[in-house]
């Protein structure tokens, strides 16, 4: 069982230069650390997460990207032997307390993956499954909320007609847009993004990025990604991970064009990654 740990360690300071949101911070992580048993995956990370803005979390693989967004719905607690320390807050509440209600906290982050993981039933129970859960029965309400989550993912024109047929029949791109409409019908605070394009085609990652620039503003949005053009084009701030520690956190123009610290300009011009 995940246990929270207080360890006092010091460590490089990160250099920010961070793009302030105009409605202030929703996430606020301080000297947050992680171990899988005696491997220690990430190094006091201290971050604020702009509300209403698109942050991107770069680095090469193995940096600690997807366990620093893992951690903050606490997916990292169905691994054995995850230990944490520090203190992450969502609307000023440590998520890591012991009264914290786990599920609640997932409802309010919702989580879109790597590759497309529709449900094996309808266009429309894919949709209205948070609901189910939580026990709503009111047709008029799961059917409003459908045309809202798939409206918002720009997948409703296109599936309108189809909402009784199997979810898995649709493109690879429409099940990562239904994915997201899943992830919104609930009215989720922030959306996690996992390299949410890295299994589509230039066509259905060009759609996918333009919905996330559409959601921007009605959600506060922090995608893992590979791909630093597409960091560049959808976010309005970057965190450099490299190690397990964060190492320049800032506005993506100026991340990607007058970086302050040298391993960041190595990485974002591509000479090591």
């Amino acid at each position: 069982m995940t246990r929270v740990e207080k360890i006092d360690v010091v460590e490089p300071p990160t250099v920010y230069h961070v793009k302030k949101g105009e409605q202030g911070s929703v996430l606020d992580i301080s000297g947050f650390n992680l171990w899988y048993g005696a491997a220690r995956a990430l190094f006091g990370i201290s971050m604020t997460v702009e509300r209403g803005l698109v942050t991107a979390l770069i680095g090469p693989s193995g940096c600690g990207k997807s366990t620093l967004l893992r951690a903050l719905n606490r997916m990292n607690d169905l691994i054995e032997g995850v230990t944490i320390g520090g203190k992450v807050t969502l609307e000023g509440n440590d998520i890591y307390d012991h009264r914290a209600d786990v599920i609640a906290l997932r409802k309010r982050m919702g989580m879109v993956f790597q590759k497309p993981n529709p449900f094996p039933m309808t266009v429309f129970d894919n949709v209205t499954y948070p609901l189910r859960v939580d026990g709503v029965r009111d047709r008029r309400v799961l059917e409003e909320t459908v045309e809202r989550a798939l409206r918002g993912a720009a997948l409703w024109d296109e599936v309108k007609d189809r909402l009784q047929d199997s979810a898995l029949g649709l493109s690879g791109g429409q099940q990562q847009r239904l994915c997201i409409a899943r992830a919104i019908a609930g009215d989720p605070e922030v959306l996690l993004m996992d390299e949410p394009c890295s299994a589509l085609d230039p066509i259905a990652t060009a759609k996918i990025e333009e919905l996330i620039d559409e959601l921007r503003g009605h959600y506060s949005i922090v995608i893992v990604t590979h791909n630093m053009q597409q960091a560049a084009r959808v976010s309005q701030n970057t965190a450099f991970m490299y190690l397990g520690r964060l190492i320049e956190y800032g506005e993506t123009k100026a991340m990607f064009t007058v970086p302050k610290v040298r391993q960041t300009h190595d990485y974002v011009t591509g000479r090591f990654g």
